[in-house]
Order: C-alpha cells, then structure tokens, then sequence
C-alpha cells in the first residue's frame, strides 16, 4: 500500500497495490501494521452508510471523543473531503477533497479536529465504509459545520444536493466557536 500525504497534515490518501488476474482482483483494504508504522491510530468501529446519487453528508465531527476516520468506497464513487476545524492551527479553515470509488480503491485517512464530509457521485447509490478511532458518543457529542459554508469555498461537484435538515441547520465555520477542538502544536501527526 502506497501513503501518500495531502495538502492537509495528516490527512492521508492511501492507495491499496491490486493484483488483478482472469478470476477478478485482490488488494489489501486494510493492514494494521502498516497503517500503525505511518502513524494511523487503532480502530474500533466501522459505519457504513449507502447514499443515493446527489447526497452530501456532512461536514460532522465529535468533541468531546474525538474520531479519526479511515474512509473507502465499496460501491459507486463519492467526493470525500477533510477541513481543518482546529483553533489555533496554520491550516485552519482549509480543506481538502478526493475522489474514492469502487474502481479505485483509493482510501482517506482523516485524523481527530478535521470536519468530515462527502457527495454521492455519478448515477448510482455510493457505499461507503469508514473506520473510526473511538466510539460514536450519541446525538450530544455530534457537531458540524456547514457544508456550503461560502467561507470554506468547497467546490461539490454536484448540482442540486440532497441534504438532511439537520445538516443544512449547521453553523459556518468561525474561529470564535466554542465547540471547535484546539490545534495541539506538540501532536503527533501521522505521515509516510
């Protein structure tokens, strides 16, 4: 598996090596060693969602317990994307995006006080797996930020999105917000 680092700090794209033949194809999805060595933590639960063409889910975080995310595509293809939510950090309010997909089995490696997001691409639902460093800690703990948040300037490449009510009354992202984390200069950011 080739790690590869984004413009973000610690976010990491991570592209699997397939061995394709006449019977289909193999890769490696997941490997804890290797993903240990380039800094990634251990994780303990997996969410799957399906979403139907035009969707954006997101842009989510937790406070309180924060989560990495480790984010693939098992069906369709979705725009993901990772902001930089941390008060204090050189890259705050910047963001990052790519293409995951069924067909290139690319992953996202999206570390603790990055907001989280995606959009179903194409004409088909998209499936999505991704692994997360600690536990969902309920409805209480669950924040966001606003994905068309004109400040952020996230270019969806969708028209006409399919969003939850709950995700269109987020809040745009503003340094002076109390529930954002704090940029911790002394962190340990995983990289190749």
């Amino acid at each position: 598996m080739d790690i590869e680092q984004t413009a973000l700090p610690g976010v990491l794209i991570i592209k699997p090596v397939v061995h394709h033949d006449a019977r289909g194809y193999l890769f490696e999805s997941y490997r804890s060693d290797k993903l240990a060595a380039a800094g990634l933590p251990a994780f303990v639960q997996d969410n799957q969602s399906r979403s139907v063409p035009r969707t954006i889910r997101g842009l989510h975080y937790q406070l309180a317990r924060p989560q990495a995310k480790l984010v693939r595509v098992l069906r369709g293809q979705v725009f993901d994307v990772a902001v930089d939510i941390r008060r204090g950090s050189p890259t705050f309010g910047r963001w990052v995006g790519q293409v995951l997909s069924a067909d290139n089995k690319v992953a996202l490696y999206i570390p603790p006080g990055f907001a989280h997001g995606f959009c179903a691409m194409g004409q088909e639902d998209a499936e999505v797996l991704y692994r997360c460093s600690d536990y969902y800690s309920g409805p209480g703990d669950q924040k966001g930020v606003l994905f068309n948040d004109p400040g952020l300037g996230i270019n969806w490449p969708i028209e006409g999105p399919l969003v939850s009510d709950k995700d269109a009354a987020l809040l745009p992202l503003d340094p002076a917000r109390a529930d954002l984390p704090l940029f911790e200069l002394n962190s340990k950011r995983p990289g190749p």
